[in-house]
């Protein structure tokens, strides 16, 4: 059934347009164990992390695909990272994660913001006000 979505949600032509010749800089979990690694030593850094909650049979986490992986490319000095809710459910229910996709902003291991939805300018725009570090007045 998930094929069937997949292909109804043009699944064949958005893996054709997240296929490119530059790497993709999103890191996929496969583990809970590798993630909550990652995730309590991201806690040390002042960097921002986009976490992409996505499911496999979604088809706007597919539409979303190929955006995020340019963001990744665009923005180096954020660490992007892909979970599949399926695969890792409680992680996702760790989150609160309810529907797909849904990127959770966290800087040293605290949500700073999250977008729910296919919303590609919003998520960069929220990008764009999370990344930079807060600016304290002297």
């Amino acid at each position: 059934m998930g094929s069937v979505l997949s292909s109804f949600f043009g699944g064949e032509g958005a893996a054709a347009a997240a296929e490119s010749s530059e790497p993709s800089r999103v890191t996929t979990f496969h583990s809970s164990n590798r993630w909550q690694l990652h995730f309590n030593s991201s806690k040390q850094l002042n960097k921002l992390m986009v976490v992409d909650f996505a499911a496999s049979w979604c088809g706007p986490c597919k539409l979303m695909e190929p955006l995020v992986k340019d963001m990744s490319g665009k923005y180096t000095d954020i660490d992007f990272v892909k979970i599949d809710v399926d695969e890792l459910p409680d992680v996702a229910q760790e989150h609160r994660v309810q529907a797909m996709p849904t990127f959770l902003l966290l800087k040293q291991g605290k949500e700073v913001d999250r977008i729910v939805g296919a919303k590609k300018d919003e998520l960069e725009k929220k990008i764009l006000k999370h990344r930079e570090a807060p600016k304290f007045a002297a």
